[in-house]
């Protein structure tokens, strides 16, 4: 199916990394031009790095010669992160697109933290979505409209460990219904994608997975209806499908890729 993005500009947060630079690889194979921000100089100028160098790809299809811009940014900023918005739209040459990716939490369940690690959680997760397309509403609006996508999580449908990244997520899923019935008669769509435990290299199942095998074998044969973890490629295809207007009629919804994942993390296979 032709999405046609080819020609189309996004903004993705937290694209230096794991699931946020498989969605901008996955959108430049699109012809999407990107810009990915991040707090971390070196890992941006990576991933601008991967985007943008000699023999560029995603899943086989080359991408070598989209824009691409880096910009540095902490999300939680939001003065910041509206320039950052600002200056992805005037380098790429307007915005079409927005992916609210970065998260993250701090602390540990509600009696192992403080009200300051519920207010950076809440933050860094539904905060900064809201702030992010605020700040593109008007680049938007200059393009006739616009997709915005905000990555939730499996644990904000269902419950589980942390309980302030639980709720920040949860808030994150009604976040992108709310805003789909405001910004629609802006021609202005949001929705959120939550996926579900996410295989791939380097990542923290990965990382599982090396270091205790049999658990984790346990964890995808017990969890999951198909014996296996989700994959990147099957996170980033369901995200370029709901930003392109192959989507048009699917506004204000939480599209779940966890592969029918039974419970959010693997806590009850550690000792």
């Amino acid at each position: 199916m032709d999405l046609a993005l080819d020609g189309k500009t996004a903004f993705v947060t937290g694209g230096t990394h794991g699931i946020g630079l498989a969605i901008a690889q996955a959108l430049a194979a699109e012809g999407v031009g990107v810009a990915v921000c991040g707090r971390d100089a070196a890992r941006l100028e990576e991933a601008v790095s991967q985007l943008a160098g000699p023999g560029a790809r995603h899943e086989g299809v080359q991408h070598e010669g989209v824009p691409v811009h880096g910009v540095q940014a902490d999300v939680t900023d939001p003065v910041r992160l509206g320039e950052a918005v600002r200056e992805a739209a005037e380098r790429l040459g307007g915005l079409d697109l927005l992916v609210a990716n970065a998260g993250g939490a701090s602390g540990g369940g509600l009696l192992d933290s403080t009200p300051d690690d519920w207010a950076y959680t809440y933050g860094v997760n539904v905060l900064h979505a809201a702030n992010a397309i605020r700040a593109a509403v008007p680049y938007f609006e200059r393009r006739g409209g616009g997709s915005a996508l905000i990555i939730a999580s499996i644990t904000g449908w269902k419950p589980g460990p942390r309980s302030s990244y639980a709720s920040a997520k949860a808030a994150e899923i009604h976040l992108a219904a709310a805003l789909g019935q405001e910004l629609g008669p802006r021609r202005i769509r949001v929705n959120a994608l939550s996926p579900g435990s996410v295989l791939f290299e380097g990542g923290g199942w990965d990382e599982f997975r090396r270091a205790r095998p049999e658990r984790f074998a346990a964890f995808a044969r017990e969890d999951f209806p198909m014996g296996r973890l989700v994959e990147l490629r099957e996170v980033t295809d369901v995200a370029c499908f709901l930003l392109s207007d192959r989507a048009s009629g699917v506004n204000g919804a939480n599209v779940c890729v966890d592969g029918g994942q039974d419970h959010p993390t693997a806590g009850r296979f550690f000792p």
